[in-house]
């Protein structure tokens, strides 16, 4: 299992994302921002947290016209597996590969705490490890983790069943509580919080390890 963590100018959650992958057995290949393509071969790539371009213009809104984010829009057309957290989620939205946007948190101030999240759904390969129902901690750190979708977008989000994460107790007014979200495939996923600083107990938690666990079963190679 190959995994590819983009690093950008500002990120600060890549090496973490790679540890997280490597405890759940992926070989992972750190790919720079200015790379055309991606590593023959990758089955999935991550999109880190940080501050990609300083958050400059808008989150993510550089970062998604980097030549990196390029290949990873066609390896998520040709049904390549993604996982964006936080400013990841950020440029995933701004690639248009997920929909919605991430707007300043109602509160305006940045946010750094672990919260509850509840599993909306088990239907996929990132949350399988999981019931629907379960309620987990993960941490958040973002300034910027609002999500906003129109009315449309929210019903068929619900309706085709791809919000993969909800908060038990909202932090920055997402529409419909929203944490992270499946793109139409199911094989890309966006969300605020950050499963990979929940994925070693000396970190204070180890919430996040099935997300982890539940890749590596679903891309094991045949």
């Amino acid at each position: 299992m190959r995994a590819a963590v983009v690093v950008f100018p500002g990120s600060n959650c890549d090496r973490d994302l790679a540890v997280a992958f490597e405890q759940a057995g992926f070989h992972v290949d750190m790919v720079w921002h200015k790379d055309a393509q991606l590593p023959q071969g990758v089955d999935i790539v991550g999109v880190p947290g940080g501050f990609s371009y300083g958050d400059y213009l808008r989150c993510g809104a550089i970062a998604a016209q980097s030549p990196i984010c390029k290949a990873v829009v066609e390896h998520t057309e040709r049904g390549g597996y993604a996982i964006g957290i936080c400013n990841g989620f950020q440029i995933l939205t701004e690639t248009g590969i997920l929909p919605g946007a991430l707007l300043r948190n109602a509160g305006l101030k940045y946010i750094c705490r672990t919260v509850g999240l509840k599993v909306a759904t088990s239907d996929s390969a990132f949350t399988q490890g999981y019931n629907a129902g379960d309620v987990i901690q993960i941490p958040i750190a973002h300034h910027d983790g609002n999500y906003f979708a129109d009315d449309e977008t929210i019903a068929r989000l619900q309706d085709e069943d791809r919000i993969a994460f909800s908060y038990t107790d909202n932090p920055n007014g997402s529409r419909g509580d929203i944490a992270g979200i499946l793109s139409h495939n199911r094989r890309v996923l966006g969300m605020m919080p950050h499963p990979e600083r929940a994925a070693d107990e000396a970190h204070g938690g180890t919430d996040g390890v099935a997300l982890f666990r539940a890749l590596s079963g679903v891309l094991t190679p045949a």
